[in-house]
């Protein structure tokens, strides 16, 4: 009897194991499908954005993915209103996009740091447009040496601009465009957040928490609106050159900034939530094999060497 029941418990526990791998290999190979679907086969069948309307509007656009965005929009045969704080840099971006494209272009100054009542002249600029894309895409960084919440320099102001810049502005953008797509039964926001989202980022905090909510935020609003024809995506890259990320060498793991958007836009229609590119994909999922605590360790350890390194070129330097 208890060799009967021995076996029967050692059955019962490779049955166990046998459903858990078989589990496992089933989720692994479903993702791995969605994933070559989403970024091999969209290559070829592309969303036609002009459904959408005549218009994209798109924040940050004067430099690095919003300005890539706007350029892969327009080449794609829609309107583009461009929307950012140096009116220099909207008409030199404006004319280029112009020359390349042949779409219409119109140009918004606004500083996105300023809070709330920036909003009343975007909006009041943005009347009859008929308005079928939103990217909200301008952000900001903290600061150029990493640091701890309190240890920030600028403290106060750096959380009021943070916060204004990249989380009030997809908020309030939204607030504006969304009424009339849903008044037409059709339409499309695209918020950049970042692979910073993923989880707590010490040391960059307030920007890795920022794009948490615009990740949050465009998961709730998608599932809000899908039902009225409207596709909310967030797109959480990993490096891309721009001036943000003091425009690093492209590589198998970094994208250009024009490369991003293509292949980011080609996943609309595809995926609600992605990483814009395969390799970025492909670079999430091998992060998310990795524990909070073994990633935070190499993380801080990385952040304090580049720490010390900044230190010493100063030392030097004076």
């Amino acid at each position: 009897m208890a060799g009967e029941e021995f076996c029967l418990g050692t059955e019962g526990f490779t049955l166990f194991g046998v459903l858990a791998a078989s589990y496992i290999v089933i989720t692994q190979a479903w993702r791995a499908i969605r994933g070559l679907r989403c970024h091999l086969l969209s290559r070829w069948w592309r969303t036609d954005v002009t459904q959408y309307g005549q218009w994209a509007v798109v924040t940050g656009a004067t430099d690095g993915i919003g300005k890539a965005y706007a350029l892969e929009l327009a080449k794609r045969g829609m309107d583009v209103v461009l929307i950012s704080r140096t009116m220099e840099k909207l008409e030199r971006v404006a004319a280029e996009i112009e020359k390349e494209s042949g779409c219409k272009i119109k140009c918004i100054q606004a500083d996105f740091t300023n809070g709330s009542h920036i909003y009343r002249k975007v909006q009041e600029e943005l009347k009859g447009l008929d308005i079928g894309v939103l990217v909200n895409n301008v952000g900001m960084k903290i600061s150029e040496i990493s640091s701890k919440f309190l240890d920030a320099p600028n403290l106060e102001k750096m959380l009021d601009s943070t916060i204004n810049c990249n989380i009030l502005s997809a908020v309030q953008m939204t607030r504006i465009v969304l009424p009339q797509m849903v008044q037409r039964k059709k339409g499309l926001v695209i918020n950049i957040s970042s692979e910073t989202g993923n989880r707590p980022y010490p040391m960059a905090l307030i920007y890795s928490a920022s794009k948490v909510f615009v990740d949050f935020f465009s998961r709730g609003l998608h599932t809000e609106y899908k039902s009225q024809g409207i596709t909310v995506q967030c797109v959480m890259p990993l490096f891309v050159s721009t001036d943000m990320t003091n425009k690093m060498k492209t590589n198998i793991f970094v994208k250009s900034a024009d490369a991003f958007a293509r292949e980011a836009l080609n996943t609309v229609g595809y995926t609600e939530r992605t990483s814009g590119c395969l390799s970025h994909s492909l670079q999430s999922y091998a992060l998310n094999l990795v524990s909070d605590d073994l990633f935070h360790f190499v993380l801080l350890g990385k952040t304090l060497e580049k720490h010390f390194k900044n230190l010493s070129s100063r030392y030097k330097n004076n």
